[in-house]
């Protein structure tokens, strides 16, 4: 059975997720930075840094939320980059920090389907997703349209949350994320489903071989899996 934030709704996952995020979109940069305690901004650094060996001109980036991978992939210095994600509250946000960065112009966001993309057969030389694949609802077909919409020999970097297997960071890690890291999202966010969810989500996902298999299976060349962090989170790179 599929994790989703509330359980007693008769909706599915992703129409919930959706719901989710616009709920908290208007705290979800500050808890993003205050419950990593800033390393997320690292993370997304080492993500991109690993994306600007291929120097990509277009990049689409994949559950984009308030467009922080994108704003921080302008590093790569592409022609454009495209941000889709199913929550309106999150684009809304980001949008009003692209127009403060003035750079509405290189980077576009816009309400889209990971699962449903709008865009033609081989259309970016880049895709990336920061912490969006254990949102999709069908992990595999959000995987299969990625890799459709990347041109040949194009890349995928997806950053993503797994499990520390190391003491005492795994015991560090669990008590925090299940006891700690809800109670402060409920008070500052006011939605107890919404960090209720989110380990909920990264106990479930498939992290480390079992998430490279999968990429493997839909086709995806030279897949590796980089752990971050004591094993906090890890980046996955991939060829079309």
């Amino acid at each position: 059975m599929a994790v989703v934030p509330y359980k007693e709704a008769a909706s599915g996952k992703k129409q919930q997720v959706a719901e989710m995020f616009n709920n908290i979109s208007h705290k979800y940069d500050f808890l993003n930075h205050f419950l990593s305690m800033g390393i997320d901004i690292y993370w997304r650094k080492r993500a991109i840094k690993i994306l600007k060996a291929e120097k990509p001109k277009t990049i689409l980036d994949v559950a984009t939320g308030t467009g922080d991978l994108a704003i921080e992939a302008m590093s790569i210095k592409p022609d454009k980059i495209t941000g889709v994600d199913i929550s309106e509250g999150m684009l809304e946000y980001g949008r009003k920090k692209l127009k403060k960065l003035k750079l509405e112009d290189k980077i576009e966001l816009q309400l889209g389907d990971s699962e449903n993309l709008s865009f033609k057969n081989d259309s970016f030389d880049a895709v990336m997703v920061a912490f969006g694949v254990r949102n999709f609802e069908n992990l595999e077909k959000g995987l299969a349209e990625i890799h459709r919409v990347l041109k040949d020999n194009g890349t995928l970097v997806v950053l993503e949350f797994s499990k520390p297997i190391v003491f005492p960071y795994k015991q560090l890690y669990n008590f925090y994320f299940k006891n700690i890291l809800p109670l402060i999202g409920k008070i500052i966010s006011r939605d107890q489903a919404a960090y209720t969810y989110l380990p909920e989500s990264v106990q479930e996902f498939p992290y480390g071989k079992a998430f490279t298999d999968k990429l493997d299976k839909l086709g995806y060349k030279s897949v590796k899996c980089r752990p971050l962090t004591f094993g906090i989170s890890s980046i996955y790179v991939a060829k079309k």
